[in-house]
């Protein structure tokens, strides 16, 4: 019996203006998105191009305070929301959570960007009016006790390997 909703989500967002379209690391825009299937090829000038003409704001790289600032808000509002927080990284240039969520991934992750912002913005860590995030995210849905195990260890304990790269998961995620 199939099951009708997801034990959870494994999402992902990066800060804004350090994964531009054309990165080697792999990008994807609305006419190229579909799971799977081919992405933007890797181009630097390409990168060049978002960079020089199509970023508004400064890219963000955050400090260890406001990692510590994005991890409490998201904190917050998975508890506030009545969200289970299973596994969080905040990283210098991007954010993995796995979390178990009855709305949509989309509605989620929305919340947490906001959340996150208007909690640097608050402690004057931000500018008000800036971007901080890219536009959406990644969201995959967990549907099995192993993905979202795998989802959990890969968020807590492949950042800091040496051979890790952040933005290779591995294929452990069914769905």
């Amino acid at each position: 019996m199939a099951r009708e909703a997801p034990l959870a989500y494994f999402l992902t967002f990066t800060t804004y203006g350090r994964w531009l379209h054309g990165d080697r690391r792999g990008s994807v825009d609305r006419k190229r998105n579909e799971p799977g299937g081919p992405g933007i090829e890797p181009s630097p000038s390409l990168v060049q191009y978002e960079r020089d003409f199509r970023s508004k704001h400064p890219a963000v790289t955050f400090t260890t305070s406001e990692r510590e600032a994005v991890r409490d808000a998201l904190d917050e509002t998975c508890r506030f929301r009545d969200w289970s927080l299973l596994a969080l990284n905040v990283r210098t240039n991007h954010v993995h959570v796995v979390v178990a969520a009855e709305q949509a991934p989309e509605r989620v992750l929305t919340a947490l960007k906001a959340n996150a912002t208007r909690r640097l913005v608050e402690r004057g860590m931000r500018l008000g009016g800036r971007h901080v995030w890219t536009r959406h995210g990644s969201t995959r849905y967990l549907w099995t006790e192993d993905a979202v195990a795998a989802a959990c260890r890969y968020t807590l304990e492949a950042q800091d390997a040496a051979s890790g790269r952040w933005d290779d998961p591995p294929d452990a995620y069914p769905g």
